[in-house]
């Protein structure tokens, strides 16, 4: 991608015999062709600030001073994990880029800020243009989804390094927000109220686990379809991608008073929320107060997972958490069904004692 960033020499002298580089398992022509191949599909990201074109050595992007008084800019990165192994194994490659998208831009819009653009670096032994091509339409549709547009990349082909037919990626997003918008959890107190918001499955976020349970010791394989487990064959559930709660949430700002955003990624609810949280705070999460997808139960059932391990590796049905007054609380689970999620009020902001744990269990078992 921009180049996107076609750097095929890795350090080495580009010899002018590109045949004989070709056979060292590095083939120029094919990447350029690459490049050529996916000019729409990037296009179709660009916004307003994009003041570059795909091909040259970074990408620009021009800041609305007019939209921002006092901008901060927010940045992140992250990768797909070993869900990437579903793909290689089901040989379906259009998912994980969205997954890519998801895992930065939510980890972005949790400070109030509107994600940018975005960058990918997409590595790979041997390029083969069809799979590679699949991952970057998967991106594209993620910024779409995100409102960020794609404008550069890297494409590393490195013969050895990888087995064949396998690749990884890492993504990069960068965001912005008013500096007074700015949500850091400070204005978190006693009383507020935390809403859930479901997520589309596991998202990208204890795939080692699930891959040795799953296809070591169940010898399952990923085109077998469980009668309990709706959504399709397993490769096809564990493919569902990261749900992007971006428009979600800045909708939500134009309205609310949101207090505290919160990702639960790896880690789950127990390393995620205290993140936010002040000191002197504690969240009370009521179990049972939330659907919890078919493939979480199967996974524990089946893994014989205790219930403490499952809060600390998947989201277990809830991607993204909100920390809100109680008195908007009713019209913001509202406003959230308006935009066609599903919300779930589940705990509440109580007084924290010294030792005591940031984030505590109480109700009903969870499965």
């Amino acid at each position: 991608m921009i180049k996107w960033n076609l750097d095929f020499s890795n350090g080495e002298e580009v010899v002018s015999k590109k045949s004989l580089y070709a056979e060292a398992g590095v083939d120029i022509d094919k990447a350029n062709r690459l490049v050529s191949s996916i000019k729409d599909v990037v296009h179709s990201t660009y916004t307003k600030g994009v003041i570059t074109e795909i091909g040259g050595f970074a990408g620009l992007f021009a800041l609305d001073h007019e939209k921002y008084k006092n901008p901060v800019l927010v940045s992140s990165t992250d990768g797909v994990g070993t869900k990437l192994k579903i793909a290689f194994m089901t040989g379906v490659h259009d998912t994980v880029g969205i997954d890519l998208v998801a895992m930065c831009a939510n980890d972005i819009v949790v400070t109030g800020a509107a994600p940018l653009f975005f960058l990918d670096y997409f590595a790979t032994g041997k390029l083969e243009e069809d799979v590679a091509i699949d991952v970057i339409k998967g991106i594209a549709k993620g910024c779409r989804m995100a409102g960020c547009a794609l404008i550069g990349g890297e494409t590393a082909e490195m013969p050895g390094m990888y087995p064949p037919n396998e690749y990884d990626l890492a993504g990069f997003a960068v965001g912005v927000v008013d500096r007074d918008k700015i949500i850091d959890g400070s204005e978190i107190g006693v009383g507020h109220e935390i809403i859930g918001i479901a997520s589309s499955g596991l998202h990208s976020n204890g795939y080692s686990l699930v891959r040795r349970l799953l296809f070591g010791q169940l010898s399952l394989k990923v085109t077998d379809i469980i009668e309990e487990l709706p959504g399709g064959s397993i490769g096809q559930i564990l493919l569902t991608p990261t749900k992007i709660y971006v428009k979600t949430v800045l909708n939500l700002l134009k309205s609310f008073k949101v207090h505290g955003i919160v990702h639960i990624t790896g880690g789950g609810f127990q390393d995620n929320i205290p993140r936010v949280l002040p000191e002197s705070c504690k969240a009370v999460i009521n179990l049972g107060s939330w659907y919890v997808p078919a493939i979480f139960k199967f996974l524990k059932n089946e893994g014989k997972i205790s219930q403490e391990e499952m809060l600390r590796t998947f989201n277990c049905g809830i991607g993204m958490v909100l920390i809100v007054p109680s008195s908007e609380t009713q019209e913001v689970l509202l406003q959230l069904k308006a935009l066609h999620e599903e919300p779930f009020l589940i705990g509440t902001i109580e007084e924290r004692k010294q030792n005591e744990d940031s984030v505590v269990f109480t109700g009903d078992n969870l499965f």
